[in-house]
């Protein structure tokens, strides 16, 4: 992985930049190193902004910006395939500043930031037509607010003065770390990450591209209200945070016309291959399916790191050798195949996600749409079973799994008291998310090149919904809440009896329990923190949110204690913040190093 250093902005800016295709994607278009005057020029600002676009593919797609986001949490835990290093540091919270994984925001984000403060310092400079400087401006101010937001909630403070003042572009070395005091600092993080995505706001386009994930309005209000919450939970907290978030959320819901985004009618819909261009994606980081070359993947079935999107081999098991049919027998029914993903097991969904979160799944297909728990056949190695018949099949319960058992079908059934944890390694099957799979790929080992959506509709209307608790109107959430959970309830084929009484719109009240939730009309009492963050996982499990959502809303200790055995005896309150990386300390001219560290690493 590149390591670029705060210490270390040299003069000249080396990137890989694109051109726009006339679809409108990112095509790539190599240069080499610029001066500053090369930013001073239309190509230049426009050709940066480009390069600020894919410096997301950092983060979203590669196992360290994938650990970041989703590892440790009440959500994930470890796969067998984690035997140690930084996986299992991050994983079980034995994280020292060391860990390799945590240099991928660190490195990429900061050189992200300061090709930010350069275009937006010298746009003033360019001669070009205002209106499209503007929106390139809000491109760039959008963007350099995320990857602060992304620091931020990572780290804690960050510094604002890379070298060459604050907000300022540095093309010099710098030996200095700009991070006191922390607390001033952590306010102005987050004042700076609100006035951008204002300003981008009022400067995007209102809709992107049908076919193109450029930023628009609507992305920039969702980020903004989403910021908002985040500096609520926080020592920064301003006593309106809430009711700004609820503003920016309320404005996207309510003018889906304007911004061209609108919540589809099937579930399964939402992260369908072939279909990510939907009104209801309102950010991907992009890329182009079946083109490694213009993804900037050199080594499609190797690489790891760097811009590689392997988020759909993560979360698989080992469908490929894990269980023998019969029972010792040492035959396998599938072979690695593109349709179900190279089996890295690195993210196991914890328990509280297929018992307690989707303990109803039946009404709800947000489960069965976001995973897989059924393989089929593709040798002929067991006798009674051809190419195409069920393999393996993973039971909702282990009343429907016994039940299945004892009609003696030839197939293997695994109960959820069998599926695969740290503690229980026997067999290495597990629910395998499906939300990222990739069948335009040669081969079973490459990464994917599909899209990775980061801002969705829907959880706009769950972050205004959570505005509107915090901002004690919790009878101004529930129609928010309820929208979204009638959209989980249709599937294709529902008679609309079937379908209005899986809506919930029976008149008898909830009366299930936080273990066992009963698929009924919700009331105001119910509109708490923690339904948010249960409802959170039935709409976004896996989709690289969940560790800043749990660390940012301080709720991160509390429920890896409750629900990932894994992590539970060593997570602690420092664990709501990443250690600073040991590579910038020891770059830091200054020999009091220990102050520039969080607390307790």
């Amino acid at each position: 992985m590149k390591r670029v250093y705060l210490s270390s902005i040299i003069l000249t800016v080396t990137l890989s930049l694109f051109t726009m295709s006339c679809q409108k994607k990112l095509v790539e278009k190599p240069y080499t190193v610029f001066t500053v005057d090369y930013f001073k020029t239309p190509s230049g600002l426009q050709n940066g902004v480009n390069a600020l676009y894919s410096g997301l593919r950092f983060i979203y797609g590669s196992i360290g910006g994938m650990y970041l986001l989703n590892s440790g949490t009440d959500e994930w835990t470890y796969g067998d395939q984690v035997q140690g290093g930084g996986e299992l540091e991050m994983a079980s919270y034995a994280l020292p500043s060391t860990n390799g994984h945590v240099l991928t925001m660190w490195n990429n984000n900061f050189a992200n930031i300061n090709l930010a403060n350069a275009l937006i310092q010298f746009a003033p400079e360019v001669e070009m037509d205002a209106g499209a400087k503007a929106v390139l401006v809000g491109e760039a101010r959008f963007l350099r607010a995320y990857y602060y937001f992304l620091l931020v909630a990572q780290f804690g403070a960050v510094p604002l003065d890379l070298g060459g003042g604050e907000l300022q572009f540095n093309q010099n070395p710098f030996q200095g770390f700009n991070r006191l005091p922390t607390d001033q600092l952590f306010i102005k993080n987050y004042q700076t990450i609100i006035d951008d995505l204002t300003f981008a706001s009022q400067n995007l386009p209102a809709a992107r591209p049908a076919g193109a994930f450029k930023l628009s309005k609507a992305a920039a209000l969702h980020m903004l209200a989403k910021a908002y919450i985040y500096r609520a939970y926080s020592a920064a907290k301003q006593t309106t945070d809430f009711k700004s978030a609820w503003d920016a959320a309320k404005t996207i819901i309510d003018n889906q016309g304007t911004y061209g985004t609108s919540l589809l009618t099937n579930f399964a819909d939402v992260n369908k291959e072939g279909n990510e261009y939907n009104p209801e994606i309102l950010l991907s980081v992009e890329r182009t399916p079946g083109n490694p070359i213009d993804n900037e993947v050199a080594n499609i079935g190797n690489d790891f790191a760097n811009k590689a999107n392997i988020s759909l081999n993560l979360f698989n098991c080992n469908y490929q050798n894990s269980v023998a049919i019969p029972a010792g027998s040492a035959k396998f029914p599938c072979d690695r195949v593109i349709q179900y993903s190279r089996p890295l097991r690195q993210f196991v969904p914890t328990p509280y996600v297929y018992n307690i979160a989707f303990a109803d799944k039946l009404n709800d297909s947000r489960y069965g749409n976001s995973f897989r728990t059924m393989w089929r056949a593709t040798n002929s190695n067991v006798a009674g079973i051809s190419p195409g018949d069920t393999a393996y099949l993973l039971t909702a319960s282990d009343a429907e799994g016994d039940a299945i058992i004892a009609r003696g079908v030839p197939y293997r059934v695994i109960k959820p008291s069998e599926f695969y944890l740290p503690s229980r390694p026997a067999l290495q099957m597990f629910p395998a998310l499906t939300k990222y799979d990739d069948n335009k790929r040669q081969a079973p080992n490459d990464g994917s090149g599909r899209p990775f959506p980061i801002a969705k509709l829907s959880e706009t209307y769950l972050l205004a919904a959570e505005a509107a608790i915090g901002d004690n109107r919790p009878a101004d959430a529930l129609p928010l809440v309820l929208a979204i959970r009638q959209r989980a309830a249709y599937r294709a084929g529902l008679s609309q009896t079937e379908l209005e009484a899986r809506q919930g719109r029976m008149r008898q009240r909830n009366t299930g329990t936080t273990a066992n939730p009963v698929w009924v009309d919700l009331g105001v009492a119910d509109m708490t923190l923690d339904f948010i963050l249960d409802e959170r996982t039935r709409e976004l499990c896996g989709e690289s949110t969940r560790w800043p959502d749990l660390a940012c809303r301080n709720k991160l200790v509390e429920r890896v204690k409750l629900y990932n055995l894994a992590a539970a005896a060593r997570v602690a309150e420092k664990n709501n913040l990443r250690p600073i990386p040991q590579t910038q300390l020891d770059a830091i001219n200054d020999p009091d190093k220990l102050q520039y560290q969080n607390p307790g690493y």
